[in-house]
């Protein structure tokens, strides 16, 4: 089944609701509506995109705080990805990887050094790992993605593996969706990069990228494969970023009209300074610290069940802010150039803006009194694709993120955190222990508390 594009992405449509007013009136409508947590119209939230005093930004950012807490709690899911390489048959200009940049150091992992890699992360005390790879298909084959994988979860040192394989590499047809879905793999990532077809054709003048309808089409191809979970994403500052967030709410109703499921996740990075790229140094619409808190707010409250992802592209002072506003997983500890966890010899796909390591990142998420998360238990229990959205539009699924999260946070407290991160720790899971309703909920979560003391590990609801 081919998608009717203009169904999926109108241009025109999303231009006139670019247009809508503002009124206070009708943003105190709007913002008590999304309180339900069904959700926002893409009318609703171009009105919200047009915000712009501080009065009014300041209860957005209120709302958005309020629902992200209602579906997942102060739970923060925390992972890292894994470049394997970064060869690429395409010619992004935003991107350091892209086949025309002549100043990069190109250069794909062996199965061996995915095998480092892997373990150098699992060592800081990570159970999720993100695989990123340049769209180069015939270096980057399922051959080879199949082994690294299965090779990844072979992984068992002590306390050390991981749980949850998500990856982002070239879209692929739905016979190697299917094929690819046998990899026992968990969200597949694929970013639309920008929904405008002018710009996006201007961006990606060769590759297999350029064909604009076929990277549209890639979340059709993977649900019609049978894949549960997919993610999406668009690079903001390569056009009006309220045309971008509009687009991308527009393709997640069709996706969930259309398939049943919406997007699992929605990633948000900005444009950043990439070696050999003019437009990533000057990006054409810079997208602002204000106007982004804006974007993550508005897209908490048009998707309230999905996973606002936030990357460590982003500023280490000005991450918490973002977190404020509906943030519920982030990456910590990354490195973006293929075998950066042992060394640098290779270009990375563009600057970081937080190089802290997972133990900053925790101890001071702890402080703050969010929850550091590293649960894997829908993925392996099977709650995901329709069974999982199911379970979020309503706001159910923090019965099982809280106590998860509490679970697999006093995993990582007792096997790799430092004694200043561990004792914020330890007071941040009494505080949220304490915040628990449910006493035979607290008592089950308790016991299990005490078996992780003993010894045992990947306890979960």
């Amino acid at each position: 089944m081919k998608a009717n594009l203009n169904d999926v992405i109108n241009e025109d449509r999303i231009y006139s609701l670019m247009q809508s007013g503002a009124s206070e009136g009708s943003v105190n409508e709007i913002l008590n509506k999304s309180l339900c947590l069904k959700g926002l119209s893409m009318q609703e939230a171009a009105v919200l995109l047009n915000v712009e005093d501080d009065k009014t930004l300041s209860k957005l950012f209120k709302a958005a705080k309020e629902v992200k807490e209602k579906i997942y709690g102060k739970r923060i899911v925390l992972f890292s990805p894994l470049y394997i390489s970064n060869y690429c048959t395409n010619n992004c200009l935003y991107c350091g990887f892209r086949m025309a940049n002549k100043d990069i150091k190109r250069r794909k992992l062996s199965v061996e050094e995915v095998v480092e890699e892997a373990k150098a992360i699992i060592n800081m005390g990570h159970k999720r790992i993100l695989l990123v790879a340049g769209e180069d298909m015939e270096k980057i084959n399922l051959d080879y993605v199949e082994e690294i994988i299965k090779k990844i979860y072979e992984i068992k040192r002590g306390n050390d593996e991981v749980r949850r394989v998500n990856i982002n590499i070239a879209p692929l047809s739905v016979k190697d969706f299917k094929r690819l879905k046998t990899f026992n793999i968990g969200t597949f990532q694929s970013f639309q990069e920008t929904y405008h077809r002018e710009t996006y054709k201007k961006m990606h003048p060769s590759g297999l990228k350029a064909n604009y309808e076929y990277r549209l089409e890639t979340m059709d191809r993977a649900f019609q494969a049978g894949l549960d979970d997919v993610g999406v994403g668009v690079l903001y500052g390569l056009t009006d970023y309220r045309f971008e967030v509009l687009a991308m709410l527009s393709h997640a109703e069709y996706l969930d009209k259309t398939y049943g499921t919406g997007p699992h996740t929605v990633s948000i990075p900005r444009l950043e300074p990439a070696k050999g790229s003019e437009v990533a140094e000057h990006p054409p619409h810079a997208v602002h610290d204000k106007d982004f808190k804006k974007i993550v707010a508005v897209l908490r409250l048009a998707l309230p069940y999905t996973g606002i992802i936030l990357t460590t592209r982003e500023r280490e002072e000005f991450r918490p802010e973002v977190l404020e506003l509906g943030v519920s997983q982030m990456s910590a500890g990354s490195k973006t150039n293929p075998g950066g966890y042992h060394e640098e010899k290779s270009t990375e796909q563009f600057r970081i803006g937080d190089h802290r390591s997972l133990d900053d990142v925790i101890k001071e998420l702890s402080e703050t009194d969010y929850l550091p998360s590293f649960c894997t238990s829908c993925y392996r229990l099977g709650r995901v694709g329709k069974d999982f959205m199911d379970l979020a539009k309503p706001g159910l699924i923090q019965k099982f993120c809280q106590p998860n999260a509490i679970l697999t946070f006093k995993e990582y407290l007792d096997d790799y955190a430092s004694e200043q991160t561990k004792q914020a720790g330890i007071k941040c899971i009494k505080n949220h222990l304490s915040e628990i309703k449910d006493e035979k909920l607290k008592q089950n979560i308790t016991q299990k508390l005490e078996r992780i003391n003993t010894g045992e590990r990947d306890i979960y609801i």
